[in-house]
């Protein structure tokens, strides 16, 4: 068991610790269901507590790459076949990848009660009170996007709150709640009179629509977002590995 961590680093041990059981899966060395280290021994081996190992384990459990059997212990999941977007981030973190610029058209963020459906997704009571966030983006020509976002009661921003920093980002700093999937569906639509107004175009041009459920470890939603793109500004990549 080959596991270091640097003491002197300000990324915080469980996050050191969860990249190095990461690769120490990648390695094979314990699949066909080889019991995987124990919490104790990844302790003494990095020294910090179990506590925080077991805080990075599961993680690794909530995304379905060990599996914890009672009475048994904990080993790598199967690798499982299926297609998916190769990544996704904030629009924020997809902009500044690209070296593209973009500003903020619109921010708006209230609080709603939660419909039936929405209520559904997020699993909570109907009628609930959540933060819905809405926002016009785009380049420094215009705008391409608009987003609308409802979170799980859990993510309850402050009147105050900017939305400055990546959103994701944002959550995980002042909620420590970390998002690691993102469940999408992509929709062809034409721009009713409300989008063709904010995106700046004829009434009926083709718009794509991309509902995105996102969730955190436990698989516990904490977004639903709907995302509004000029179709003449925005294309939709997706990679799929074999």
């Amino acid at each position: 068991m080959n596991i270091l961590i640097n003491h002197t680093s300000s990324i915080p041990f469980h996050k050191q610790i969860e990249e190095e059981l990461r690769k120490l899966i990648d390695t094979g060395e314990y699949d066909n269901g080889k019991l995987f280290p124990k919490e104790v021994d990844i302790s003494n081996r990095v020294g910090v507590s179990r506590n925080t190992v077991r805080q990075a384990i599961n993680t690794l459990v909530g995304e379905g790459l060990l599996e914890r059997k009672k009475g048994v212990g904990t080993t790598v999941a199967k690798r499982k076949i299926g297609t998916k977007l190769s990544e996704w981030h904030s629009f924020t973190q997809e902009m500044s990848a690209k070296g593209i610029p973009f500003k903020n058209y619109l921010v708006e963020h209230d609080t709603v009660n939660a419909e039936a459906l929405t209520a559904e997704i997020l699993n909570i009571e109907e009628g609930k009170e959540i933060h819905r966030l809405t926002r016009l983006r785009g380049d420094q020509t215009d705008p391409f996007v608009y987003f609308i976002s409802w979170f799980h009661p859990r993510v309850a921003f402050d009147q105050e709150e900017q939305f400055e920093k990546p959103l994701y980002d944002i959550i995980e700093e002042k909620f420590n709640i970390v998002l690691t999937k993102s469940s999408e569906e992509l929709t062809a639509m034409l721009a009713d009179k409300k989008l063709s107004e904010l995106l700046k175009i004829e009434e009926g041009a083709p718009i794509l629509f991309r509902s995105r459920i996102v969730s955190d470890p436990g698989g516990r939603v904490v977004e639903i977002n709907h995302g509004y793109y000029r179709a003449d500004r925005f294309t939709y990549q997706i990679e799929i590995n074999k």
